[in-house]
């Protein structure tokens, strides 16, 4: 059922209004609200995190606790912001309870929805926020240690997008002296948008 909702959407408000009518994952049912997305799609520069937390869920946006509000200044440190040139989402879109990792099958509910999420959104470049949303998104088990960094690709269409893993928000919170491994992928980044000419914010990059 979810792959026949998702594959019916043919815009992103579509595809939002059917993820908001889906009942077949069991965490809608105890989330305040469905967390679709942020940001600025066109701007090619794709951010896929894990789940939302309990900020996200109250206010219905990803990254908008201390870990979204780290996750704004890792990107306007290579010049990008969601305001402008960046888009946010999650691989599940309903808080999982307690802020646990959405089990297997949770994250395949909701798979489909971000398969053609990506699709509809063409992206330019895919970053993937810890080793939850790598597994899913990718289907690597490796730990986030040993993918990220590593630049792969993911299909879109007859497109190969360049994709990279790289450390979540929240783990670099508790890590903090994991930033300046964060902070390569970082600059990686930058220079692979520079590269394939996605747009950056003026005179916001170091």
């Amino acid at each position: 059922s979810a792959q026949a909702a998702a594959a019916a959407a043919n815009t992103l408000a579509e595809l939002q209004t059917a993820l908001e009518s889906y009942e077949g994952c069991g965490l809608k049912r105890t989330a305040t609200n469905t967390v679709f997305a942020d940001g600025t799609p066109a701007g090619g520069i794709w951010f896929i995190g894990e789940a939302p937390g309990r900020d996200e869920d109250r206010i219905g946006k990803p990254f908008v606790g201390r870990a979204g509000q780290l996750l704004d200044k890792m990107l306007l440190s290579i010049g990008l912001d969601r305001n402008v040139n960046a888009y946010i989402t999650n691989v599940q879109n309903w808080r999982p309870p307690d802020n646990r990792d959405p089990s297997p099958e949770e994250a395949a509910q909701c798979l489909p929805f971000l398969r053609r999420h990506i699709e509809l959104a063409d992206p330019g470049l895919i970053v993937l926020l810890g080793a939850v949303a790598a597994r899913h998104v990718v289907g690597i088990s490796d730990g986030i240690m040993k993918m990220r960094g590593r630049w792969l690709e993911y299909r879109v269409g007859t497109r190969m997008v360049p994709l990279m893993p790289t450390l979540h928000p929240a783990y670099l919170l508790r890590q903090p002296a994991h930033k300046k491994l964060a902070w390569r992928d970082l600059q990686a980044i930058a220079a692979r948008i520079e590269t394939i000419g996605l747009p950056r914010v003026p005179g916001r990059a170091n």
